[in-house]
């Protein structure tokens, strides 16, 4: 078994539970680590034999780009399910998604939602 991670994706969306936020937008950050077994790969120095990250980083890219969310747990729990149903040969997957521009009235860094979920094929 291996991990995969992707650290720190930015992407400029439009979710929120308030309009503003739907229409002015903010910068996301999502962090992914996926599970997986690419020892064949290693072994045959094959990237078509594990998960291609370019390829799960443009997926989630859609993701967040394609549809406005209200809240950033539906959006990192749709993320985590998209990705499991389309890479097969995830075993578990944990994604953390940042909201950076929080309009809470005071100051922090970021908001940052995780889930975790295993392959249950």
């Amino acid at each position: 078994m291996g991990i995969i991670r992707i650290k720190n994706a930015v992407f400029y969306a439009y979710h929120g539970a308030l309009e503003e936020e739907q229409s002015i937008g903010g910068k996301y950050e999502c962090d992914v680590e996926i599970e997986t077994d690419f020892s064949e790969a290693v072994n045959k120095d094959n990237l078509k034999l594990t998960i291609n990250y370019y390829n799960v980083y443009k997926f989630i890219s859609r993701i967040v780009q394609e549809k406005k969310y209200y809240l950033i747990e539906t959006l990192t729990n749709v993320i985590a399910d998209e990705l499991l149903q389309n890479f097969n040969q995830i075993i578990s997957i944990k994604v953390c998604l940042r909201k950076r521009s929080v309009p809470i009235g005071g100051v922090i860094d970021y908001v940052e939602v995780e889930v975790n979920k295993k392959n249950e094929k």
